[in-house]
């Protein structure tokens, strides 16, 4: 009668757990299919125009762009300047990370503030501060009679150019993703260290840069990756230069039209796409073969006293923002103040008539903001909505099918992204049995969002819920909750931080887009990375000038707010905090 009564008793929970299991493989299901459409048909597609010719299999194709020398002329420029400004990029966020994270500077907030900006700005724009800085038409260096003859070659029109701009932008990354490592030393097994006898060099190189070479090597990949699939910067110094990379080379083939354009920018698609996953493989390969792991959680993390020395290493941290980040935002804001491209700044020719078009006569910029931020605040709520319960389901229900995803939906964000846009076009530009095409349209390009931060918005919520304790959520299922109340009352606030950290990178990543949006746009549908490249490449320099300022102080205001807002938010939500 006992074991009866207790078989009665496990009755309920039995069957909830049972019905919350189906309704776990439902919601599965149902989130499986928009994941698909947006992140795995594309990549599909793309591979079937490169493939079949008339809708027969043919690698003729292949054999044309394969055989060309341009072909690997750009594919040669691309892996150098990748390369190059990738080391640049170790180099830069390498030293900023270990010098903020592990030593006792002062206002280390206001350095990983300031530092995080050049992330935050386009590519197009950091590109055209600097050619704003250098040459002989520079508006800040004729104000100061330093500016070269009249004739001079540009410098930064060429490779070494590129890549010292890529490393600049992308430093941010090798920054953020060894910092984390760095704060997870313990204090306590550096004294031990030392007490073993560890000193100096023997210290770095044996203790140190083995805990962190995980954050090292991801670091370094995602660099490496970005920097190859990156636009703007080879498409505003690359192509007056006449220097070709595989995604300029894509935008030109696209831009020149012809009948077989489509077939021959998807293998270079395939092409680029091919390295960027030998990168990311590498990275894979590499992190397998290390295992330094720590045991417990982090008392205090390591704080290296710098002493007399550390006067020294603060004006080298704030010298190189200076020149990184002051400098040629400088540069830019005098070019938008003159009144035409080369004429010398004084206090007799200075005016805001570039603001005053750009903000009041020409529709185009206010249409760009709007464009801008309805696309990026959509995508970052759609993300939101989308990962909470995908993240859900992939951690507390993994099967063979949850693996495949969360390795799939990495592909979209590790090609770069002329191929997603590529991708995206062939599939959207006639949308099968509705006979609908999004080409053309907001819509092709924030789908093309949605699939390009996917993995953005979700990681940090997957890793939330991987920390969170299940008895939580068996207690509340226990007492009869179903799935939907369980994530809404219980999961979701606590899974709240990480989703708009996720949601708040998104939005500033998608304001100032361009890789995916250059292809993508249409007249009306611009977005602002679009515009300050279409207004370059057209002569108006001033005006685009004028365009990238105020998309700075945007991008500035907002992160200001949000550093401000950080101390009343949940920790977590402000991504570059602490």
């Amino acid at each position: 009668m006992q074991a009866t009564g207790r078989l009665r008793g496990a009755l309920p929970g039995i069957m909830t757990r049972s019905t919350g299991n189906r309704s776990s493989d439902r919601l599965l299901y149902w989130l499986l299919l928009p994941v698909f459409v947006i992140s795995i048909l594309p990549i599909v597609r793309l591979a079937f125009e490169g493939v079949f010719v008339g809708g027969v299999p043919s690698l003729d194709y292949f054999r044309d762009v394969l055989g060309s020398g341009a072909t690997w002329q750009a594919t040669a420029n691309s892996l150098y300047t990748a390369g190059l400004g990738t080391i640049i990029s170790l180099l830069i966020g390498g030293a900023f990370a270990f010098l903020v994270a592990l030593t006792d500077v002062r206002a280390k907030a206001a350095l990983v503030f300031c530092f995080m900006i050049p992330m935050m700005i386009p590519p197009q724009i950091t590109a055209l501060s600097w050619v704003q800085l250098t040459g002989p038409s520079s508006a800040l260096l004729n104000a100061f009679g330093m500016a070269p003859p009249m004739g001079s070659p540009q410098p930064l029109y060429s490779a070494e150019g590129i890549a010292l701009l890529l490393g600049i932008q992308h430093a941010s990354i090798v920054f953020l993703t060894l910092r984390a490592n760095l704060r997870m030393i313990p204090r306590e097994q550096i004294e031990a260290a030392r007490l073993a006898g560890a000193r100096g060099g023997r210290l770095w190189w044996q203790i140190i840069l083995p805990l962190t070479s995980p954050g090292l090597i991801a670091g370094t990949a995602m660099a490496f990756v970005t920097a190859l699939g990156n636009f703007g910067i080879p498409a505003m110094l690359g192509i007056p230069a006449n220097y070709p990379t595989l995604p300029t080379l894509i935008y030109q083939k696209l831009a020149g039209f012809g009948p077989s354009v489509l077939g021959e920018v998807s293998v270079l698609a395939m092409l680029i796409g091919a390295i960027a996953i030998c990168g990311v493989a590498i990275h894979h390969r590499l992190l397998a073969n290390r295992d330094y792991r720590l045991m417990g959680m982090v008392g205090r993390p390591l704080d290296i006293r710098l002493g007399a020395r550390r006067s020294l290493v603060e004006t080298v941290l704030w010298a190189a923002l200076i020149a990184i980040l002051v400098v040629p935002l400088m540069a830019l804001i005098a070019t938008s103040l003159v009144p035409a491209f080369g004429v010398k700044l004084d206090f007799t020719n200075f005016s805001f008539d570039a603001f005053n078009q750009v903000l009041f006569v020409q529709p185009s910029t206010i249409r760009a903001f709007h464009n801008s931020f309805l696309l990026s605040v959509g995508a970052a709520v759609m993300l939101v909505l989308v990962c909470l319960p995908l993240a859900y389901v992939m951690v507390r229900k993994p099967s063979k099918l949850t693996k495949l995803i969360n390795l799939l939906i990495e592909v979209p964000y590790a090609l770069p992204g002329v191929v997603l846009a590529i991708a995206c076009i062939l599939l959207f530009i006639k949308i099968p049995v509705i006979e609908i095409s999004l080409y053309g349209t907001l819509g092709i390009i924030f789908i093309a969002y949605l699939a390009r931060f996917l993995v953005i918005a979700l990681r940090p919520v997957m890793n939330s819920f991987t920390q969170l304790d299940p008895a939580l959520e068996e207690a509340a299922q226990a007492c009869g909750a179903g799935l939907g109340r369980r994530l809404r009352d219980v999961l979701l606030p606590l899974a709240a931080p990480s989703a708009a950290a996720g949601a708040l990178l998104v939005f500033l990543t998608a304001f100032n887009e361009l890789t995916v949006s250059a292809l993508l746009w249409s007249a009306g549908n611009e977005t602002l990375g679009v515009l300050i490249f279409n207004l370059d490449d057209s002569g108006d320099t001033v005006l685009a000038s004028a365009v990238a300022v105020l998309v700075v102080l945007v991008v500035i205001a907002l992160m200001s707010c949000f550093q401000l807002a950080s101390r009343r938010l949940p920790k977590g939500v402000v991504p570059w905090q602490t």
